[in-house]
């Protein structure tokens, strides 16, 4: 027998666009909310037209349909009072709502929180934006890199001589997202228990300062003293050596928190530890173990760090990724289709049950829904 989806025949209408708010209602619906995007008629969201690369699916950007997957489309003028009563009827019948725009605007636009939450007292409304509101930095562009670049995270990343380093992924944006699925998920038990909707908000700011949550914490502690990011192999900016990226003679090994005596016995060298402090000296010793590492190649010393009980690993890039077989062994990678095309996709990172739940469908073309919540 199929397992119930745990949140089916729960109504989300959607607002949000691009990553961070459409990353929140993806997981809801893996989770088996019935999810419904009010999109721009006759553009849509903008991340249909988002390209990270030159690929394209049924005419539309991979980025669309990866974080669009299982919903539904409504296409509405919210300058129209016909198509703003259709949202009105849709809001008096949603459990979540969903927005991600600049604070101020949904207000404007006349679907803020208040005026939901007057029709519809029992909703869970959801907010992300890029700094929150009410400082001075609300009405700055909430984007994923300037974000990174302001919270102090773009500063720590990398080695001391080579300057501020990016991470290569939209992180603040989707960890924004599963912020607030965290805090709707956690509104919607709240109402189960007390009938009470309520308002959930985060930022990508907020996100990605918790990303940092355990280093920001010694900071606050330790007189507000910076660290100092290592000079070569950087890893992390407070941990000692050996802990470190290290190049082979045909790649790259991870290197994790190791006895150092010990590691250095299995690389062939031996530690001085009456005269070098793990952190104190932490970019000699690491230079000395990137001297060795060199010499020979990755599968040669994962295969004897392995043998030793050495926290080690190869850096791997995504072909090699996939080549392992973990992923599908995982069953984190799914398909579905659209236009006849078929669209390879990477499945909710939990499981229920046993099972990992999915949204099923494709990313919908712009404006194919009807009015009203029924499937049929």
């Amino acid at each position: 027998m199929t397992a119930v989806a745990p949140l089916s025949g729960l109504k989300v209408l959607d607002f949000s666009q691009f990553l961070a708010g459409p990353y929140a209602s993806l997981r809801l619906a893996d989770l088996g909310a019935d999810v419904i995007k009010v999109e721009r008629k006759g553009k849509g969201d903008l991340s249909r037209y988002l390209y990270v690369s030159d690929v394209q699916i049924d005419g539309e950007s991979t980025v669309f349909h990866a974080i669009n997957r299982g919903k539904r489309s409504l296409a509405v003028d919210l300058k129209s009072e016909v198509d703003r009563e259709k949202i009105w009827a849709l809001v008096d019948e949603a459990d979540v709502v969903i927005q991600n725009f600049r604070p101020g605007v949904i207000e404007r636009l006349g679907f803020g929180y208040d005026a939901v939450r007057e029709r519809n007292p029992k909703v869970v409304y959801g907010s992300v934006s890029g700094y929150g509101g009410g400082n001075e930095w609300d009405a700055l562009p909430g984007q994923d890199l300037l974000a990174q670049a302001r919270s102090g995270v773009m500063w720590l990343t990398g080695a001391q001589q080579h300057g501020p380093v990016a991470i290569g992924l939209p992180v603040a944006d989707i960890l924004a997202g599963a912020a607030l699925a965290q805090g709707v998920l956690a509104l919607l038990v709240r109402r189960g228990t007390t009938g009470e909707g309520g308002h959930v908000e985060t930022s990508l700011m907020e996100a990605i300062v918790d990303l940092q949550f355990e280093l920001l914490s010694t900071f606050l502690n330790d007189g507000q003293r910076l660290p100092s990011r290592p000079s070569n192999n950087a890893a992390h900016a407070f941990l000692a050596a050996p802990y470190g990226v290290y190049e082979t003679a045909d790649g790259h090994v991870a290197i994790a928190m190791n006895d150092l005596t010990e590691l250095f016995g299995n690389l062939g060298l031996e530690f001085p530890s009456d005269t070098l402090d793990p952190f104190g000296h932490r970019d000699e010793i690491a230079a000395r173990i990137a001297d060795r590492i060199v010499q020979d190649k990755t599968d040669y010393w994962i295969a004897k760090l392995a043998e030793a009980d050495m926290w080690a690993a190869p850096v791997m890039n995504w072909q090699e990724l996939i080549d392992s077989g973990i992923l599908q062994k995982l069953g984190m990678i799914g398909a579905t289709e659209r236009g006849g095309q078929k669209i390879g996709a990477l499945l909710s990172p939990i499981r229920v049950d046993g099972s990992r739940p999915s949204a099923h469908g494709p990313a919908p073309y712009l404006g194919e829904t009807p009015i009203g919540w029924s499937r049929d």
